[in-house]
């Protein structure tokens, strides 16, 4: 059982780095966010720049709980009305939605593996 020290609540599952799948999907997801991030805030979207700052550091220190939170956030900026595609190139907003699809496959993956 690990607790989580912000929310002072227990959390049951394995550590992040023993996934290795999930590990590695999320610093992919990291990177490509803070590439999104960078041009959030030279292109002046600070709207878009509060939104996607929380999420590399989430994808890098989070547990999968938090990561699995900060892919739906990420997810969501894709919505059919207000979308991160309209506001930033696609060089940086497609890489940075491939890496989050990939990384919600994972955690399903591990999700449907661990289930009793």
């Amino acid at each position: 059982m690990a607790t989580d020290a912000s929310r002072g609540t227990a959390w049951f599952g394995p550590p992040r780095h023993e996934i290795p799948a999930i590990d590695d999907a999320a610093l992919i997801a990291a990177r490509r966010a803070v590439l999104l991030l960078e041009a959030a805030r030279s292109s002046g979207f600070t709207r878009w720049e509060a939104y996607l700052s929380p999420l590399p550091d989430r994808f890098r220190d989070g547990d999968i709980r938090d990561i699995r939170s900060a892919a739906m956030r990420a997810r969501a900026a894709y919505g059919p009305k207000d979308s991160l595609r309209d506001a930033l190139p696609a060089t940086l907003t497609e890489p940075f939605l491939d890496a989050v699809d990939r990384l919600l496959k994972a955690i399903a993956r591990h999700d449907l593996r661990s289930d009793p």
